[in-house]
């Protein structure tokens, strides 16, 4: 049987035991078409049914979230944590809280941060978890009450050496001080290690907040460097504007790009002269405000309600807001508006039909398991700083993150090399992070 057969079948099983899960489907599907090459010329990879497993979820968790709302109603939502492997250390990734959150939806964003924490070089397995809870519109008491019976349960499956969770859309800096004041008033324990992404005063790392926006600049920062040029210059388009939009934005323009067009789900605005950020961060982080009052303040700006972000013509484009947003016709428009360069500040934003498009164009493409694992990477050094009762200023830092995602890129670039495919970073990337999971796996036995 060749490669591409054994692959095929093995997808199929997949899809037929996941059934109605198709963000997991379209996750695995992207991870085995690179897999073909890799069977190729090393066939043992499909032996003991590791490819199987490394599919199939160590642990999954489905818990009933009860909380009683400000009016007195008792109110029901469901958690999630998916354990996905952790061959190379304890589970590690986010937590989110958003409406849309199901089981597929998180079995897709574990098994993409298996591949993407193997890559930070890290010791961190993957594992992500939330729940359908939406934090829009609630009080602080209602997130508090609600974050505390969460992690009433969620308790029972974490630890410092177990499962190390992290905040993700919807939980942020609030939401991980209500889970941890939790987890620390059931166990009678201040094991800060449980959680990543806590505040700057009780065990928080420096550039956590800033590391995934940060880390996906650093890593178009070395694809343009690779292709003979820079970022200095550029003009960039960056969708969403939560964390790791602000943060992107203020990078860019620190390496000194314009970053001219960010968004929200209201719309988009476009700023030629580049976006004030002092301005975007008093609306998005102090206000929790829409993106259309930007304009108000800025009359350089305009806001346009309906239509795509990708309209707007740039030199690089940083899809941050969610998954599947950059479409097929978006990328026929921009590359027309001739784009060079392309990094996913989310996961999996981009569509297979638009990724098809960026790779027959020649468009530099950086997959989220490579550009975004900044995020994660820093978490694993709030880890080590907590380990070691330890706490680094933020320069020290940053570099570190900087080092990571230098890291990263060449990591990528070398296995595409490698495997016949230079400057294809999707297959660099699922190459580089299966084999350093599948050699583990190896090492450890049927587990």
């Amino acid at each position: 049987m060749t490669g591409n057969e054994q692959v095929s079948k093995i997808y199929d099983v997949v899809v037929n035991r996941n059934a109605g899960e198709p963000l997991f489907h379209q996750a695995v599907a992207e991870v085995f078409e690179s897999l073909t090459v890799v069977l190729k010329r090393h066939p043992h990879y499909a032996n003991f049914g590791l490819i199987e497993r490394l599919c199939e979820p160590e642990r999954q968790i489905i818990f009933r979230v009860p909380w009683t709302d400000d009016a007195g109603n008792v109110r029901v939502n469901r958690g999630f944590r998916v354990q996905y492997n952790s061959v190379l250390g304890p589970y590690k990734g986010g937590l989110r809280f958003h409406p849309s959150v199901n089981l597929g939806m998180v079995k897709f964003l574990g098994f993409e941060q298996i591949f993407k924490n193997a890559l930070t070089g890290l010791p961190i397995g993957g594992g992500k978890g939330g729940s359908d809870f939406d934090p829009k519109g609630r009080s602080e008491s209602e997130i508090m009450r609600f974050c505390q019976s969460f992690m009433t349960e969620l308790q029972r499956h974490i630890g410092e050496y177990t499962d190390v969770p992290a905040g993700d859309i919807g939980v942020g800096g609030r939401e991980i001080g209500y889970l941890f004041g939790q987890y620390k008033r059931l166990t009678n324990s201040y094991e800060s290690g449980v959680l990543t992404g806590k505040g700057l005063t009780w065990g928080g790392s420096q550039v956590r907040k800033e590391a995934t926006g940060y880390g996906v600049t650093y890593f178009v920062a070395n694809m343009l460097e690779a292709k003979g040029t820079e970022i200095s210059g550029k003009k960039v388009v960056i969708s969403g504007s939560g964390n790791v939009a602000i943060y992107a934005i203020e990078k860019v323009h620190q390496l000194g790009g314009t970053a001219i067009a960010c968004s929200d789900s209201s719309g988009y605005i476009v700023d030629e002269d580049g976006i004030d950020l002092e301005l975007l961060k008093d609306i998005k982080e102090v206000q929790r405000g829409r993106i259309c009052e930007y304009v108000e303040t800025r009359k350089s700006a305009r806001f346009i309600e309906n239509g795509s972000i990708w309209d707007v013509p740039c030199d690089v484009a940083l899809p941050c807001a969610t998954q599947n947003e950059l479409t097929e016709q978006d990328a026929k428009t921009l590359i027309k508006n001739g784009v060079i360069a392309v990094a996913e500040g989310a996961n999996m934003p981009t569509t297979p039909e638009a990724l098809k498009l960026f790779r027959e164009a020649g468009v530099a493409f950086a997959p989220g398991k490579a550009a975004n694992a900044g995020g994660v990477a820093t978490s694993a050094l709030e880890m080590q700083q907590n380990a070691s009762r330890d706490s680094w200023h933020f320069d020290y830092t940053d570099e570190r993150l900087a080092a990571i995602m230098r890291d990263i890129h060449g990591r990528c670039s070398e296995t595409s090399e490698e495997f016949g495919k230079p400057g294809d970073y999707v297959l660099g990337a699922n190459i580089a992070g299966f084999v350093k999971v599948a050699d583990a796996m190896f090492s450890m036995g049927v587990i």
